[in-house]
């Protein structure tokens, strides 16, 4: 199904993941969100789980294999270009943990770094991206 102009939602997943007080941020490198900073994530091919679809997304986007934690938020991203809908994507974001590997922007990535969470407000997230991460700390410290 084309992502531009779909005939019904497309479900995407994302992870936010901590190394100590920063977070992973990517730049997304092609539309929707071409330029923009946000939580590391994709589409869900046919036949995975949302577990296997975060964990091979992190993969191609940053070369980092993590552990897929719980949810933290599921959400609608919604663009309208006029009256018709552009993209419409239903998103799972979970808490990643585990984190193994060497960090590179790779696949439909522009850059990828861990932020610290004090310098999040210079990044330009959306208010969704913003509200995922504070949940995401809370729960972190939770579990810790």
């Amino acid at each position: 199904m084309k992502r531009k102009f779909p005939t019904r939602p497309i479900m995407g997943v994302g992870a936010v993941l901590w190394r100590g007080d920063s977070v992973l941020l990517i730049r997304r490198g092609h539309p929707p969100m071409q330029g923009k900073w946000t939580i590391p994530g994709g589409v869900v091919e046919v036949g995975e789980t949302l577990a296997e679809a975060a964990q091979r997304e992190i993969l191609e986007e940053t070369g980092l294999r993590i552990t897929v934690g719980p949810l933290i938020e599921l959400f609608d991203r919604i663009q309208r270009a006029g009256k018709r809908v552009q993209y419409h994507y239903i998103i799972a974001d979970f808490l990643g943990t585990n984190i193994r590997g060497t960090l590179r922007a790779a696949s439909d990535v522009r850059e990828a770094r861990f932020v610290p969470r004090a310098q999040l407000s210079r990044y330009g997230l959306t208010p969704v991206a913003r509200r995922v991460i504070r949940r995401a700390f809370r729960m972190r410290k939770q579990t810790s």
